[in-house]
């Protein structure tokens, strides 16, 4: 029995220490985009890259043979020597390639003389455009190395050597398919400029089965000094041969490819020929074709990098996008928020005849002990007559027993099996006598105004749907505060938005109000999301009916104390949001009411709830990149200009609400951990829709911290009882 328990209690305790899928998948996507993030920048050469330049040293130590020898030099087997080209052969080296505009451009004018020409390659540029240097080969050119990242290899130590060398390789091996024996040191000039420094280094890269090929004719088309001129330094002395130093990348070339154009049929009419380098020297060729396992790890290398390249595009172009849509969504809310509190507080503003006529207040509630007595009572507390329905959802913890003890006038309690709360719902509008309902969660509680202020935009027989001002009331904690500038800023300033665009996407579950009539018509609170508050809202745009926003309706609700609350209650959120907008989605292309909130309220909500939170972390991931990598001043003088922006918008957005702006202080904490904690949630929620998941409704644990304000906001109390943020 033993070895049996034993063994159960290791797999309970494997079960207990696997990650769950929706930190996994999620964390795998961002360790998948800072690995191509990080490709980038090596191959880009701002990982690992050396920039320093070794000045002039002694030559004692070099042998004669060599500085007074040719640009070919061979070390290889531990010799010493060097050789020149025979008269009128003249082999054209480029530097620095391939560039995909310049060397294109050489290639053409090399093809359009029939020419051949020696490319020394870096590793880096072979590796971003493989086609170019299979083009290259393809055409009877040879390839030369050039190192990977272009550094001076005086400065550096035989691994490093070897592994810029091999690394240049694989990126040839990968985009042609050969090797070369061919290789041109960085920084390097004449033969006669060898010197202490630069000697060990052309000795040990012998060793390693390469020939050294400098130059003697340098054309200092980098200086750019004009056709004419490229063209003088570029032509050899008399008849002789040389090896010509050009660059087909490292900036603007067009000279040296004018230059080139004139200087191919000009040296050609003297009788020079325009060979690669083996073929002048009469000897075998540089390149060696790979195969096997070097040919498919090179191939792996070159889709690695591309795969960097497309994917780093790819986050440009989204943190392109998310910039406008930051812009657009702060420019609007600001504008647009503005004009509607000048709209609704100006004097004399009326929606219509007062409206004075009682109301039904249904309260789902499943499992709300903690919180029922809170919320019942601070309706009884309020300023309009009111019938109050407790529906409860099958509650194990006594909810409707706490609510029929308090024998309160005009409070019914409705009991029903455990059937969710668009079921819940339902049925109390079955039994509400009321044409006016009101609906609010049970963890929440109204100020005495709340329901006068909720219902008086129903003067306007227009209005079908009134959303309320929901706040947060247990917000003395840091993850509390968050949620608390989100709500003010995140949803009322947006909610004031939507009112003025005639597009409201979503009536809080927490103070909403509705005509029966509506309801009616769009046949109740659907089951078929996940968000029911959201599903009904579209349903009621559809059907032509107004969904306004009174801000003064205010309702204090508990917000999730951890984040593991937080992310199921999001979670909930943004799935539904998805299954509201892709049920709705024929709104889209049909006419009237429905069509005007399908072309304007269905593309804003996507924007800005779905697309926008799921962009946003490539603010942040830019910043580390940028300040690891550079440059790091632009970078965060950027993310502090997006930053200031959002303390804008959330400063205006609490200068509205009347709160208090010292909550802003952890600003800057909750947009860097929101945009994580959203980026999460909706990469799950899409894992979710894409694979046919479902995800069941989930409960919220309450501790009924907040209590009825008695006639302004305040604080919640009984910080004693709070649990920490986990």
């Amino acid at each position: 029995m033993a070895p049996r328990t034993s063994r159960r209690r290791a797999e309970r305790g494997a079960r207990r220490r696997r990650l769950p899928m929706r930190y996994l998948l999620p964390s795998l996507v961002l360790v998948a985009l800072m690995a191509m993030l990080m490709l980038r920048g090596f191959v880009h050469s701002e990982i690992l890259a050396d920039h320093r330049i070794q000045e002039p040293a002694a030559t004692d130590r070099v042998p004669d043979e060599i500085l007074e020898g040719g640009p070919v030099i061979d070390t290889r087997g531990g010799k010493a020597g060097s050789l020149s080209l025979p008269d009128h052969r003249l082999v054209l080296t480029f530097d620095d390639g391939p560039d995909p505009e310049w060397t294109p451009k050489v290639l053409d004018v090399l093809k359009k003389h029939d020419a051949h020409a020696v490319f020394f390659v870096t590793g880096t540029m072979a590796s971003r455009y493989p086609d170019l240097v299979s083009r290259m080969v393809e055409e009877g050119h040879e390839v030369g190395l050039h190192t990977f990242n272009h550094p001076d290899l005086s400065f550096q130590s035989h691994r490093r050597i070897d592994w810029e060398l091999s690394q240049n390789q694989l990126a040839l091996a990968g985009a042609a398919g050969v090797r070369t024996s061919l290789f041109r040191p960085p920084y390097s000039s004449f033969a006669d400029a060898m010197d202490n420094k630069s000697w060990p280094v052309t000795q040990y890269i012998g060793s390693r089965g390469y020939i050294t090929v400098v130059n003697n004719t340098d054309s200092e088309d980098w200086k750019k000094p004009g056709v004419d001129e490229i063209v003088r330094r570029a032509t050899p002395q008399g008849r002789k041969g040389a090896i010509v130093l050009m660059h087909d990348s490292g900036g603007d070339r067009h000279q040296t490819v004018e230059a080139l154009d004139r200087l191919l049929p000009d040296l050609g009419r003297k009788g020079y020929e325009f060979d690669n380098l083996t073929e002048a020297l009469g000897a075998p060729s540089a390149h060696t074709k790979v195969s096997g396992i070097e040919l498919w790890k090179g191939k792996a290398w070159v889709y690695a990098v591309q795969a960097s390249e497309n994917t780093t595009g790819a986050l440009v172009v989204g943190l392109a996008v998310i910039g406008v849509l930051v812009f657009a969504r702060f420019g609007l809310m600001l504008i647009l928020s503005a004009l509607h509190a000048r709209r609704v507080r100006r004097r004399g503003f009326r929606w219509g005849r007062p409206v004075t006529e009682p109301v039904s207040v249904l309260v789902p509630a499943y499992n709300e002990a903690k919180c029922i007595e809170n919320t019942v009572r601070s309706l009884m507390a309020g300023e309009h007559p009111i019938e109050v329905l407790v529906i409860d959802d099958g509650s194990s913890d006594g909810t409707a027993r706490i609510v029929e003890n308090l024998r309160l006038p005009n409070v019914r309690v409705v009991r029903q099996l455990n059937a969710g709360k668009p079921a819940a719902l339902n049925r109390g509008i079955a039994n509400a006598r009321y044409d006016l309902i009101v609906m609010m969660d049970g963890d929440t509680v109204f100020e005495p105004a709340t329901v006068r202020e909720l219902v008086q935009p129903f003067g306007d027989p227009s209005v079908g749907a009134v959303a309320g001002n929901a706040k947060v009331g247990n917000r003395n904690s840091m993850i509390g505060a968050w949620q608390h500038i989100e709500y003010v800023m995140g949803f009322n300033l947006d909610r004031r938005m939507y009112d003025m665009l005639n597009c409201m996407p979503t009536i809080p579950g927490a103070v909403g109000a509705f005509r029966r009539s509506a309801l009616e018509r769009v046949g109740g609170m659907s089951e078929d999301t996940l968000a029911e508050d959201t599903d009904i809202t579209m349903a009621m745009h559809r059907d032509g009916w107004r969904v306004v926003y009174a801000e003064n309706a205010r309702a204090w609700t508990e917000a999730p104390e951890s984040v593991q609350q937080l992310w199921s209650q999001r979670y909930r959120w943004s799935y539904g949001t998805m299954q509201a907008i892709w049920k709705h989605r024929r709104a889209v292309i049909e006419r009237g009411p429905s069509g005007r909130f399908g072309r304007i309220g269905l593309p804003l909500v996507a924007l800005f709830m779905i697309v926008a939170p799921l962009l946003a972390p490539l603010i942040d991931v830019f910043l580390l990149y940028g300040l690891v990598f550079g440059p790091t001043q632009k970078t965060v003088v950027a993310w502090l200009g997006v930053l200031l922006i959002q303390a804008v918008c959330a400063a205006y957005a609490f200068r509205l609400d009347k709160e208090r702006m010292t909550h802003l202080l952890s600003l800057p904490l909750q947009q860097v951990l929101y945009r994580q904690l959203m980026y999460v949630v909706l990469l799950q929620s899409w894992i979710t829709a894409l694979t046919g998941g479902r995800l069941r409704w989930q409960k919220l644990r309450r501790t009924g911290v907040v209590e009825a304000p008695v006639a302004a906001p305040r604080e919640p109390v009984r910080g004693d009882e709070r649990r920490p943020v986990g």
